[in-house]
C-alpha cells in the first residue's frame, strides 16, 4: 500500500518579527551621540558619560543620532549638588549655529531642595508639565551625591517616570513622537563653578520591533 501525505502547506512561512530587546545607547564611547546647542564638556571617565559647565554657554546637550518614539528607558545618573540638569526625551533640535536649541521633554535632575527629579519639564516651550508638587516619595527618593536609578515609560501620549523605585511624575500629552534621547549640561552664567554630571547604564527597551532598525537595515 502506498500512503500519500499531502501538505497542508499554502506557501512558506514569513520572517519572524524580532521581539523587542535592549538597545545599550552608550558602549563605553561617544559613537551614536552628538552635542547641540551649546558647547559644555562631555567626556568618558571611569565608564560614565560626565558633563561639565563652561562659563557663558548656553544649555548644552549629548543627543542620540537615532531617534525613538515609545520605550522603556531606564538610566543611572549622578550629580553635584548647586548643579541642575536633564535627560532630554522625544525631544528635537531647531535652528543652526548660535541659534541651535534642544527643544521638548525633559525628565529633570534636581538636587535642589525642591527635590523634583524626575519630574517632567517641557525644554524651550511650556516650562514645567508634571512637577513633584503633591508627591513627597519621590521628592525623598532622591539621594544626594549618589548614583540615583530612572525608569521612564512613553507609550503614545502617556509618559510614566520612577525614581528609586518610586513613581515620580504621570503626565498625558500629545505634543512629541518619534525624536531623540538628550543629556543635558544647564548653562551657569558667569560662574567658573566646576560641578559635573555623570550618567551610566542607559538602555532603551523600544515598544515596537521596527525600531531595532537601523537606516542601513541591519540590527544593533
Amino acid at each position: 500500500m502506498t500512503l500519500l501525505v499531502i501538505s497542508a502547506c499554502a506557501g512558506p512561512h514569513p520572517d519572524p518579527v524580532p521581539e523587542p530587546r535592549a538597545i545599550e545607547l552608550f558602549d563605553g564611547t561617544l559613537v551614536g551621540w552628538e552635542r547641540r546647542g551649546g558647547a559644555a564638556d562631555f567626556t568618558v571617565e571611569d565608564g560614565c558619560i560626565v558633563g561639565r559647565p563652561r562659563p557663558r554657554e548656553r544649555n548644552s546637550f549629548l543627543c542620540t543620532t537615532r531617534e525613538f518614539s515609545d520605550f522603556t528607558f531606564e538610566y543611572e545618573f549622578m550629580i553635584d549638588d548647586g548643579f541642575n540638569s536633564g535627560v532630554q526625551i522625544r525631544s528635537r533640535v531647531d535652528g543652526v549655529g548660535e541659534r541651535e536649541r534642544v527643544v521638548g521633554y525633559q525628565v529633570e535632575i534636581d538636587p535642589s531642595e525642591r527635590a523634583w527629579s524626575a519630574g517632567i519639564y517641557e525644554e524651550g516651550l511650556r516650562g514645567w508639565l508634571a512637577p513633584l508638587t503633591g508627591n513627597p516619595d519621590a521628592q525623598g527618593a532622591f539621594r544626594h551625591n549618589q548614583w540615583n536609578h530612572v525608569r521612564v515609560e512613553a507609550a503614545g501620549p502617556h509618559i510614566r517616570t520612577w525614581i528609586n523605585g518610586v513613581p515620580a511624575a504621570d503626565l498625558n500629552d500629545t505634543a512629541a513622537a518619534t525624536r531623540v534621547i538628550g543629556l543635558q549640561v544647564h548653562g551657569v552664567g558667569d560662574s567658573t563653578q566646576t560641578a559635573c554630571v555623570r550618567w551610566r547604564g542607559l538602555q532603551l527597551v523600544p515598544r515596537d520591533a521596527a525600531e531595532l532598525i537601523r537606516p542601513n537595515g541591519s540590527t544593533p
